[in-house]
């Protein structure tokens, strides 16, 4: 009990707590793309089951990482060596969840710009089964989840902090998911770029696995600056069609 009014007492472990949700709202911003542009695949009744089945497994995944620190940490062991170039069980994990999001956001691309000049009512409605979307975000969950929680063991050694800023994250990301979700599905042009970020992160992934680090802030940076290059272009594109819709 003294152990725990120490710690809602301590300046330090708050600043820890609301640094260590920023970052996991952060890293989690790719993880929600990634959750926006699948369940947008799925009727639409099944959509926002889909995001919480989503979202609730990316936190029971994090808080059972957060139990099992021990092993999370010992995952950055090295396995085995190739060409003087340690792999860890961490490296492996990131390789594969690149691999896969850029084989997912690659196929998009292409289907996108396959179908790209077909009319709206003949263009064919890409469909996955709902069993099929939740596994493919749960796979991505665990690259996302090991990443955050080894970022969080990083910043503070006490759990019940870690999992307190787990969850007001993930729930912060659910308020967050149906707006975003929505928003990537009413412009077309907003899923390309979001289909260009996860081709960017799953290089990045793949990159980090093979050793390279590469500063996340550069990676946010370059991602806010397109959102904000593509906001203003639907702000062009919404004061073009102004005067027409005026003249009828």
């Amino acid at each position: 009990m003294d152990a725990f009014a120490h710690l809602l007492t301590d300046p330090t472990v708050w600043a820890a707590l609301i640094t260590l949700i920023v970052m996991e709202v952060v890293l989690g911003i790719d993880n929600l793309i990634f959750i926006s542009i699948l369940t947008n695949k799925l009727p639409e009744a099944m959509r926002p089951r889909a995001r919480a089945v989503g979202l609730g497994g990316a936190l029971i995944m994090r808080i059972l990482l957060l139990f099992t620190l021990s092993h999370i940490v010992a995952m950055k062991a090295p396995v085995f060596t190739i060409n003087n170039h340690d792999f860890s069980w961490r490296d492996l994990i990131l390789i594969g969840g690149g691999l896969f999001l850029v084989y997912k956001a690659t196929t998009e691309i292409n289907h996108s710009t396959e179908h790209g000049g077909e009319k709206e009512d003949d263009k064919p409605k890409p469909s996955i089964g709902f069993a099929s979307a939740i596994v493919q975000i749960l796979l991505l969950d665990l690259v996302f989840s090991i990443d955050s929680i080894l970022t969080a063991v990083g910043m503070t050694d006490h759990l019940p902090v870690m999992i307190v800023a787990v969850l007001v994250a993930v729930f912060l990301m659910f308020v967050a998911s149906a707006p975003i979700a929505n928003f990537i599905n009413k412009h077309p042009s907003i899923v390309m770029l979001a289909l260009g970020f996860l081709l960017m992160i799953g290089m990045v992934l793949i990159a980090e696995g093979f050793g390279a680090h590469i500063d996340k802030g550069y990676i946010y940076a370059a991602m806010a600056f397109s959102g904000f290059v593509e906001a203003l272009q639907m702000f062009r594109r919404k004061r073009e069609t102004k005067p027409t819709e005026t003249l009828h």
